[in-house]
């Protein structure tokens, strides 16, 4: 699936950049041109980058989940 239309770059190329160790956000914008022209394509990348480097249950994201609260 394309993720950067700009570019005209494919989720396939993400995964294989970020196995291939490009893991940071410049890194990918660098290498495949993704999220540095409109920049709308930004999260998305980030997320795939993210799922690819075992990031989809990091710190940030267990923040989100509210607190339960026994009162």
């Amino acid at each position: 699936m394309y993720v950067c239309i700009c570019k005209a770059v494919t989720d396939r190329q993400i995964r294989s950049a970020v196995q291939d160790g490009v893991t940071s956000m410049s890194g990918l914008r660098k290498t495949l041109g993704c999220a540095g022209q409109c920049g709308k394509c930004g999260r998305h990348v980030k997320e795939i980058r993210d799922e690819v480097v075992g990031g989809s249950c990091s710190d940030a994201n267990l923040m989100r989940i509210p607190a339960f609260s026994a009162a």
